[in-house]
């Protein structure tokens, strides 16, 4: 069956293209996407998240358990 594939896609160079080329192309598409994508929130969205989450943790109004008599 491999050598039937083999002589096909040699036979026909454009179909084995369309058969084999745009699946990979589409996966190494996906794949990149994926990449900037996960770059994008680990070094843009994650640290200012943290920033945001100091910020407010710092200056946020404290309740030291005590209660006015």
């Amino acid at each position: 069956m491999f050598a039937m594939f083999a002589r096909l896609f040699a036979l026909r160079p454009l179909l084995s293209f369309a058969i084999l080329g745009v699946p990979v192309l589409a996966l190494v598409a996906l794949g990149l996407v994926t990449v900037v994508v996960l770059k994008v929130l680990f070094f843009v969205v994650l640290p200012i998240a943290l920033v945001a989450w100091i910020i407010r943790r710092v200056f946020a109004p404290h309740d030291d358990g005590v209660t006015p008599s």
